[in-house]
């Protein structure tokens, strides 16, 4: 903590701890964000994807994606994830890994993506003061609530008992 008499409160939330999970327990967070250029295709074009859905204004016209632009998967992934961290990664201590990711629908440039989020897991540590384990589901709709992405995410996350009076 800090010294000054000013300081109103905690840089962390209240909610979130390992404890406050339970396998089953749904979240829908409480931000969406929509889409736009940046955050669209320039991850494809970093890692150097090929797939000109991506980055090219023309390829996909006429098909049956749509005629704009797809937005890199992983850029939707990573989004959804986001969405969701406030909710289920502030405590985090380590990400350990990201699973069983579908793709379920094309997003494009000016959608707009509301995220949500089901314990699937909670794993106690080795010892009773060690940070646990658990695996959160998450997905992501669009505006017109049809689901274009899910995935499995296992995360450390802190418990109450481990926070110190420096955080």
């Amino acid at each position: 903590m800090t010294d000054d008499p000013n300081f109103e409160g905690a840089v962390l939330g209240a909610h979130g701890w390992f404890e406050d999970f339970r396998p089953g327990q749904r979240m829908r967070h409480s931000r969406a964000a929509t889409v736009g250029e940046l955050e669209g295709s320039g991850p494809a074009k970093q890692v150097m994807n090929t797939a000109q859905a991506h980055f090219n204004d023309h390829f996909l016209t006429g098909s049956p994606m749509g005629d704009e632009r797809l937005v890199f998967g992983l850029a939707t992934a990573s989004l959804v994830y986001g969405l969701a961290s406030q909710d289920t990664a502030e405590h985090a201590v380590q990400e350990l890994g990201w699973s069983r990711l579908r793709f379920r629908a094309p997003v494009h440039h000016g959608d707009t993506i509301s995220a949500y989020t089901e314990v699937v897991s909670v794993t106690s540590g080795d010892t009773p003061d060690a940070p646990g384990t658990v695996v959160f589901r998450h997905w992501g709709r669009n505006q017109d609530g049809i689901v274009v992405f899910q995935g499995e995410r296992s995360t450390s996350i802190r418990r109450r008992a481990l926070q110190t009076s420096d955080v």
